[in-house]
């Protein structure tokens, strides 16, 4: 009998403790929604009494039709034409006999940049001596059996050999002659049975050394590259623009840039727009400097504006609009009476500004309420005034 009276003293008292959890439970859940609610009115809503409203000169304002120059910011970096890096190599492989360059020295074409050594030049330049000999010899024999042609002294046979022998040795000259000329061989020299040991690499363009790839003594094949050389007298700007900004350019548009490592802008214009999109949705624009400078080193980053033309756009003066949380805001007014003012907050999407004015774009659901134009940074530090004493 204690033992059920027991069991049931458990079960109410189970019984009770659920109900007093149960009720409890419910009080905050709805107390928390309210404040949350309440809350978050008061974090776009900023009151005002008229003291207050006349310290702070706020003035009304409508949004106007403005016409704004537009803008595409864009990446990119210099660089310079084809024609103006040049990598050097030679037609014909040997030992590297003398060379000075070191990177960032500047060369003029025609300058000897190095002199190489190969056994192989000695012999091409003789079989070029042997050949000419033989040629020499080869047309006298051959106008000889033309004249006995024409007198019908010798046969046909004779003089077709005599000819085909003249014109193999000359096309051996010809061919032997192109060689040696793009070797830098000295022909006047080598004709007169001066034969050169060594060739000599020149300057193909004037310009900088970027790249020096060789050394005393190193053997180089046809397929090295010895040194590059930069022309830095025409650099451009190259810049990537996304696939979504392409309709917005044309040949001719004003270019504003800075490079990474200055403050000063630069300008340029757009010279060729690419046909081609990469894989990165992206079209790469080709813009001439309109100030050269030699000093500027190719691929040097840079940022640039690609300025788009005007524009009628919705704009606000740029002191009715704040930064707040890295968001755009506007204040809107709401109800007034004789002694408060009250105004709401909403988000913006700012776009480009121009003589004092930014465009900014609104929500669909924004009321047409007048927009304060002066005084909205008093209006924002008395919104965070407030948040900073509701938190305290």
């Amino acid at each position: 009998m204690q033992l059920f009276k027991k069991y049931i003293f458990l079960q109410v008292i189970t019984l009770m403790a659920t109900l007093l959890l149960t009720s409890c439970g419910n009080k905050p859940v709805a107390n928390v929604t309210a404040d949350t609610h309440d809350h978050g009115e008061a974090a776009s809503t900023v009151e005002l009494t008229a003291a207050q409203f006349k310290t702070a000169g706020i003035i009304y304002g409508m949004p106007e039709n403005r016409q704004i120059s537009g803008a595409v910011k864009v990446n990119g970096f210099l660089d310079v034409p084809p024609q103006q890096a040049v990598s050097v190599s030679v037609p014909m492989g040997g030992f590297v006999k003398q060379t000075s360059l070191l990177q960032g020295m500047p060369v003029k074409q025609g300058q000897v940049i190095a002199v190489l050594e190969n056994l192989d030049y000695i012999q091409l330049q003789q079989d070029y001596l042997e050949v000419k000999s033989q040629l020499e010899y080869a047309t006298v024999e051959y106008q000889r059996q033309q004249e006995l042609a024409r007198e019908n002294v010798n046969a046909l046979k004779t003089l077709q050999q005599s000819k085909a022998a003249f014109q193999t040795l000359q096309a051996k000259e010809n061919g032997l002659k192109q060689k040696l000329s793009v070797l830098n061989i000295n022909m006047s020299s080598l004709e007169k049975g001066n034969i050169q040991r060594s060739v000599n690499v020149y300057a193909p363009i004037s310009g900088y050394v970027t790249q020096v790839n060789v050394n005393l003594g190193q053997f180089v094949n046809p397929a090295d590259i010895l040194f590059r050389i930069v022309n830095t007298a025409h650099l451009h700007a190259e810049l990537t623009v996304f696939e979504k900004d392409i309709p917005k350019l044309k040949i001719g548009q004003q270019v504003r840039f800075t490079l990474a490592n200055e403050s000063a802008q630069r300008t340029a214009t757009v010279h060729l727009i690419g046909r081609e999109i990469s894989a990165e949705r992206t079209v790469r624009v080709h813009c001439h400097l309109e100030k050269e400078d030699t000093q500027l080193l190719p691929g040097t980053y840079l940022q640039a504006m690609i300025e788009t033309g005007t524009a009628g756009v919705k704009a606000l003066p740029e002191a009715a609009i704040v930064n707040f949380e890295n968001k755009a805001y506007i204040f809107l007014k709401k109800a007034t009476t004789d002694s408060t003012y009250h105004f709401a907050m909403q988000e913006v999407q700012k776009g480009n500004s121009e003589q004092g004015y930014t465009e900014v774009s609104f929500p669909k659901d924004t009321p047409g309420n007048e927009v304060v134009v002066k005084g909205a940074y008093d209006l924002l530090a008395k919104l965070k005034n407030s948040g900073d004493e509701e938190g305290h």
